[in-house]
């Protein structure tokens, strides 16, 4: 099974960037994408719905803004949009397709960086999604939560680590939250299994030349339950074109849909 991340800054540019002819191309079982920054009726093109793939959006209600998005060869069982919090739903973070006893996700999680108020709304966030990602643990299920979680947890996981400290993404509230999903909550983070490197980045700032002297940051993850641990078995990140600020990652397990 291959699974693909992606976080897109906006799926139709993306998409005139070729995002979706690189896609079909990779043999994946399930695409995640972040970010769509698009309404359901602004996607009637063909090339938004390849053939051979199921389709399943959960947008925000503001024009433009956040997005996810799962595209799957297999149909699944069922599909969950949102997580069932009103104020979150409305921002389009979170939908999961259900096969069998397998849940895939795809999930944006709110940056901090734009404003102070925003990175409160990120810490609020944060508080009440930990105990729902405990209570998916009590669940007969295996999950893969893909996506864009905005944080970097450890020093290896960005180039500049050092400044910054201070800065939404690295703050060390949000590093002790992340030992706290991959220690006391017991979720684990799959591409770490496999690479253990430094300069594995997944997200690249606009300014300087941070995408040319791979100045980067990794905050785009798959994060599983301990189930299926030994399935895990490659990731990449893919950087020959650039369809967003973000790259792909891509994994693969042993396990069948």
């Amino acid at each position: 099974m291959r699974i693909i991340t992606a976080n897109l800054n906006g799926v139709r540019s993306a998409a005139r960037k070729g995002f979706f002819e690189w896609m079909q191309q990779q043999g994946a079982d399930v695409v995640c994408l972040q970010e769509t920054k698009a309404q359901r009726h602004q996607l009637e093109d063909a090339v938004f719905h390849p053939e051979g793939w199921f389709n399943y959006f959960h947008d925000a209600q503001k024009p433009g803004y956040s997005g996810v998005a799962i595209y799957t060869r297999t149909e699944p069982d069922e599909v969950v949009s949102g997580i069932g919090w009103p104020d979150i739903d409305a921002e389009g973070r979170w939908i999961e397709a259900r096969f069998g006893k397998l849940s895939v996700v795809s999930l944006y999680m709110q940056s901090g960086s734009s404003s102070e108020a925003r990175q409160q709304v990120k810490f609020q966030f944060m508080e009440r999604f930990m105990p729902h990602l405990r209570s998916l643990r009590r669940k007969r299920r295996e999950y893969v939560i893909c996506g864009d979680w905005n944080i970097a947890h450890k020093e290896i996981d960005l180039k500049n680590w050092r400044s910054n400290q201070k800065n939404s993404g690295f703050l060390p509230e949000e590093r002790a939250w992340m030992d706290m999903l991959f220690g006391a909550a017991g979720f684990v983070d799959a591409f770490r299994l496999v690479n253990d490197q430094p300069d594995q980045y997944t997200w690249w700032s606009n300014r300087g030349q941070a995408w040319a002297k791979n100045v980067g940051w990794r905050i785009d993850y798959q994060v599983i339950t301990p189930g299926l641990r030994d399935a895990v078995r490659a990731a990449a990140i893919y950087k020959d074109q650039r369809f967003s600020d973000h790259a792909p990652l891509l994994m693969d397990y042993d396990y069948e849909l």
